[in-house]
């Protein structure tokens, strides 16, 4: 794997969710890639390739029905290896970090405290979050119009002087 597509992984990881990304730094996915692309005689470019290709399914930007397609295409595979190879990272990387991905989020909403009361708020904003923030006891007011002008009183004026603003 070359340096700059290691810091394009890098940068491209960071950008995504917490969970995704202890999902994906918990496998070495470009490590496994590797391997599959040696299975099938690909050459070091031809394997850069099939580790980019799976970063973009990883991080979302491409379909993953359109993989088999993009490794067809971009490695200059035969349709049966790329459904091949596939078949394998599918087996080997994305399923394990898929099922990572949900792990870390039940682990993670389990220390959440959300309550059914919540959950109502959420559906019945129309997926408004602050639905899900600390409601206050006691609700704040806004100061009324004496309140301002007493505090500005207050700091302008000194208490012996009655002129008002």
């Amino acid at each position: 794997m070359t340096e700059k597509l290691k810091e394009i992984i890098k940068e491209e990881v960071m950008k995504l969710p917490k969970e995704m990304q202890e999902a994906m730094n918990a496998l070495d996915w470009a490590s496994i890639t590797e391997e599959i692309g040696k299975k099938y005689l690909l050459n070091e470019g031809e394997i850069n390739d099939l580790q980019a290709e799976t970063l973009t399914v990883l991080i979302g930007l491409t379909d993953p029905d359109l993989y088999a397609i993009d490794i067809e295409n971009e490695i200059g595979t035969t349709k049966e290896d790329a459904k091949k190879i596939v078949d394998e990272v599918s087996e080997k990387v994305f399923t394990p970090i898929s099922n990572l991905w949900e792990e870390n989020i039940k682990k993670n909403l389990k220390s959440k405290n959300s309550d059914a009361g919540q959950n109502l708020d959420f559906v019945l904003s129309g997926g408004d979050y602050s639905a899900f923030m600390e409601k206050r006891e006691t609700p704040t007011t806004p100061p009324t119009l004496a309140d301002i002008e007493a505090n500005r009183q207050k700091i302008n004026m000194p208490e012996n002087n009655s002129k008002t603003i």
